[in-house]
């Protein structure tokens, strides 16, 4: 297979230490690989590199000839414009859009979103490209659970090659064929997905275990001899001695993290009573239609519920609500004498980018480096010289770690979480979620990791068009029905074909009877089709505008549904006759 990018013993390193050195990698036509890693890393530097966005301090970088490289940052930076003028007109665009959940914002200017919509975009104009490699840092953040499953069967049929950086476990083992693990400056490469790697890391570790038991055992046999006396060294080669004090003086390479995460600390504890919502409703303005209609929902002390939705559905506003953050339009929330709630935005605080993590992890009222503070530190890895640093300094998953730890730093035992999975390496998920498995308070949380979501919550309640509602048989409940949903998301059949061959078998049977001049002219007839289909259906979002009528709005969504469905139909279709002409070509 054709070679798309080729690294040959890159390294980089920042102010404190080597972030990668001596790596070479390759990557070829359909190669999917996976890029892993604790915070600081350099995951999303070596995604540059290997792009060519920036230069490494040393090595060399290839890319094939004529090799079309598309890279969505971890900062992803968009020009000026309206989201249509910068991602495109067609209709493959319009249908990628829509499927990212920003056809409702198609007029809107860049400098009006959100920074995750921002992100929404920034991933669409990469998929739109022609392009024979993407490179994607995280791109499931800002993505709901339907958009994630659409992504995953969107890259499974992309014919280039893929590297992408990924806290999402399920689309790691789903999508990558191959891992690349960075490890104290090291690359490690593994085949497979990430179950695969998992497995990898622990047969490493082991043989590591077993390595440094001999070690000591040997050390401690030359040191026993080495104690015995003038006499006895003299009858011994001066090698021997040399290997013995070699042996001693020798350490074991230091762990990638000096210990596991240790979350533990006095949590105050918590009353009958937490938190009740009671027939709660809000809308930002009063004159515009509910964010969220007329609710009742009650946490309770053991509480650990999973808040789920499509974007822009009030999964953020219903826990502001919880919060106290927002007043609700009516009704009213009651909370408990004794509640301490801590609350951990999907966007964070605005840090000083001047000032060192010590200052804030102080904060306003304490000493700088105090022993409580270097404790709590230790336990969320900011050890050496990192907790001297600046804020500046940090990588996007170091600043989400330490936005973590000011939260927990407040002995909260009301803990409400939004989206907190995202840019967290994988590590500090899996350690944050036994954490949550023993903490003693109350949780709530918006994510759309999937793995996280199952792991720590019990019961489920969604946001849908304003009404939120439980799920009766939790999340996997909630995900099937999301999926069935065709206005919302890609139907069962779609995924399930993605899983097995981008043409399910009857198609190609069908397709393959058909001459290379019969598809081009259905080819031409569905391109036809698509573009009415999506012009007409920009003409029904415009009638949205301006309408508060609840029996006109249900009308228009009916429409709206039904000209989805059919989008999607022969959108399939279009993509079926593709795969069959390209097999006439092959």
């Amino acid at each position: 297979m054709a070679i798309l990018v080729d690294a040959e013993k890159v390294s980089v390193s920042r102010s404190d230490r080597a972030l990668f050195y001596d790596l070479s990698i390759t990557v070829s036509e359909r190669d999917r690989l996976g890029v892993v890693g604790i915070n600081g890393t350099g995951k999303s530097t070596l995604l540059r590199v290997l792009a060519g966005t920036q230069r490494p301090d040393s090595g060399v970088v290839r890319s094939g000839t004529g090799v079309r490289i598309a890279l969505l940052d971890q900062d992803a930076s968009l020009p000026e414009g309206v989201i249509g003028d910068v991602i495109g007109s067609g209709w493959q665009s319009q249908a990628i859009l829509d499927r990212l959940g920003m056809t409702p914002l198609l007029n809107h200017k860049i400098s009006e979103l959100s920074g995750g919509q921002v992100k929404r975009v920034a991933l669409a104009k990469v998929l739109v490209q022609e392009a024979d490699l993407l490179i994607l840092d995280e791109p499931t953040n800002h993505l709901d659970l339907a958009a994630i499953s659409w992504l995953e069967s969107w890259l499974f049929r992309f014919r280039g090659g893929v590297i992408v950086v990924s806290h999402d476990r399920y689309l790691l083992d789903r999508v990558t064929t191959r891992m690349l693990e960075l490890d104290r400056g090291k690359g490690y490469l593994h085949e497979g997905g990430y179950a695969a790697y998992l497995g990898a890391v622990a047969e490493r570790e082991e043989r590591s275990a077993e390595a440094e038991s001999v070690r000591k055992n040997l050390a401690r046999r030359e040191l026993a001899w080495l104690r015995r006396g003038a006499k006895a060294r003299t009858r011994k080669p001066q090698a021997r001695i040399d290997v013995a004090r070699k042996l001693i003086d020798t350490r074991a390479e230091s762990a990638a993290r000096p210990s596991a995460l240790d979350l533990s600390n006095d949590t105050p504890r918590l009353g009958s009573k937490v938190i009740d919502a009671l027939e709660v409703s809000f809308a930002y303005n009063e004159r515009d239609f509910k964010t969220l209609h007329t609710f009742t929902l009650q946490i309770s002390p053991s509480e650990r519920l999973g808040i789920v939705g499509a974007n822009g559905s009030g999964k953020t506003t219903l826990l502001e609500l919880l919060a106290g953050r927002l007043k609700p339009t009516s009704g009213h929330i009651e909370t408990g004498k004794t509640v301490k709630v801590g609350y951990y935005s999907q966007h964070g605080p605005t840090l000083d980018e001047n000032a060192r993590i010590v200052d804030v992890v102080a904060g306003p009222h304490r000493v700088p480096g105090n022993p409580s503070d270097k404790r709590l530190m230790e336990r969320f890895w900011f050890t050496g010289e990192l907790p001297w640093a600046t804020v500046k300094t940090l990588s996007g998953g170091e600043r989400r770690r330490l936005q973590l730890l000011i939260v927990l730093a407040s002995q909260p035992n009301v803990l409400l979480l939004d989206e907190p999975t995202n840019d967290l390496d994988l590590d500090t998920l899996r350690a944050l979620e036994e954490y949550l498995d023993d903490w003693p308070g109350a949780l709530v949380t918006v994510s759309h990791d999937r793995s996280f979501l199952e792991r720590v919550t019990d019961r489920v309640v969604s946001c849908t068009y304003g009404n939120v509602s439980e799920v009766p048989g939790g999340l996997p409940t909630w995900i099937s029905e999301a999926l069935a949903s065709k206005d919302t998301t890609t139907s069962k059949k779609t995924l399930h074909a993605s899983k097995s061959s981008s043409i399910s078998p009857s198609n190609v049977t069908r397709t393959n009877k058909k001459s290379l001049g019969s598809l081009q002219y259905q080819l031409v007839k569905l391109d036809k089709r698509l573009s009415d289909l999506t012009a007409k259906r920009d003409e029904l979002l415009a009638c949205f505008n301006g309408v508060t009528d609840h029996v006109t709005l249900a009308e228009l969504g009916v429409k709206l549904a039904q000209y989805q469905s059919e989008l999607d139909d022969v959108e399939e279709k279009w993509l079926n006759t593709m795969d069959a002409i390209e097999q006439h070509h092959s």
